[in-house]
């Protein structure tokens, strides 16, 4: 896997918004606090547009990535947002030029489908919070700060609180995953992941239970699951259920479809669709150690 050049101060960092439209107040802050850290930030044309849902047409957002792509200057592409659409760009984009220049990629939810396309180039790429939600309480954000950490390739590990549902164990693996939504759409397409002897991290907004039932239930079908190395669970936030309640948990949906399996699983990572998005580095190696507490490291830098 290649690991892009971390920054420095100077470089350019592109925003692109390949998905839905953004209103410029809600990321032009997070832009700004950004560009104060030393970096010649860059918009694209259409960062800012509208069509119907889009930030413009598909032809629009994939001319604002395949410049931001494109050009050697550029050392990260951050996305202003997720929402719906990246998909719809994978077919139309040329990414021959990150062969010889490779750079990072930062986004999530929606952008999973490019973290997918990124992974299958042999790329790393950070899944972690976009500039809306780089200042809370009018202070740059803990995720930001951990993201700032990232891109200069200062890489903390992470320990955090066991959850009930955990099952103990110490795993090493590539570390891959996303938006499960995303996953479960690219599923049997150029852009499908290959999790076995990975680690797989998962997060998901706002679907229904018996959904997730459905994806996970994909998952272990397909056979995703049965030669995973591990299992980090990110937050599944805001799910839905049926008049008539399904009758499970988002975790208890999720353990149920890895129950027959011994690999270590690790529930309530900080990472998702919530203010401390912290961020991950797909593609490395990580090794994930889950007994009273949940420690996740990267232990290889490329």
């Amino acid at each position: 896997m290649i690991i892009p050049p971390f920054l420095k101060s100077g470089d350019r960092v592109r925003i692109v918004s390949p998905a839905g439209k953004v209103p410029a107040e809600k990321i032009i802050p997070g832009i700004e606090l950004l560009r104060n850290q030393g970096f010649d930030v860059l918009t694209g044309k259409n960062v800012f547009g509208q069509h119907f849902q889009y930030s413009g047409t598909d032809e629009q957002r994939t001319a604002d990535l395949q410049e931001a792509i494109n050009d050697p200057l550029t050392k990260a592409i951050v996305c202003s947002r997720g929402g719906y659409g990246t998909a719809r760009l994978l077919g139309l984009l040329d990414f021959s030029a990150l062969k010889n220049n490779p750079k990072w990629l930062v986004g999530f939810s929606d952008i999973t489908a490019l973290h997918s396309a990124f992974n299958k180039l042999g790329i790393a790429s950070i899944h972690g919070p976009m500039p809306g939600f780089f200042i809370q309480n009018e202070k740059p954000s803990e995720s930001f700060l951990k993201l700032l950490s990232f891109l200069t390739g200062q890489i903390p590990d992470y320990n955090f609180a066991a959850h009930p549902q955990n099952r103990n164990g110490q795993a090493q693996g590539e570390l891959v995953g996303g938006n499960l939504s995303l996953l479960y759409s690219l599923s049997g397409t150029l852009y499908d992941l290959d999790t076995d002897g990975k680690i797989l991290f998962l997060e998901d907004l706002s679907e229904y239970l018996y959904h997730l039932d459905r994806m996970m239930v994909n998952l272990r079908l397909s056979g995703k699951l049965e030669k995973l190395a591990g299992l980090v669970v990110g937050k599944f936030t805001d799910m839905k259920d049926n008049e008539n309640p399904f009758g499970k948990s988002a975790d208890e949906i999720i353990f149920d479809a890895v129950k027959d399996y011994d690999f270590p699983v690790c529930f309530g990572f900080p990472s998702g669709h919530i203010d401390e998005n912290m961020p991950l580095i797909l593609g490395t190696e990580y090794q994930l150690s889950v007994y009273s507490d949940c420690n996740l490291k990267m232990i290889a830098n490329g």
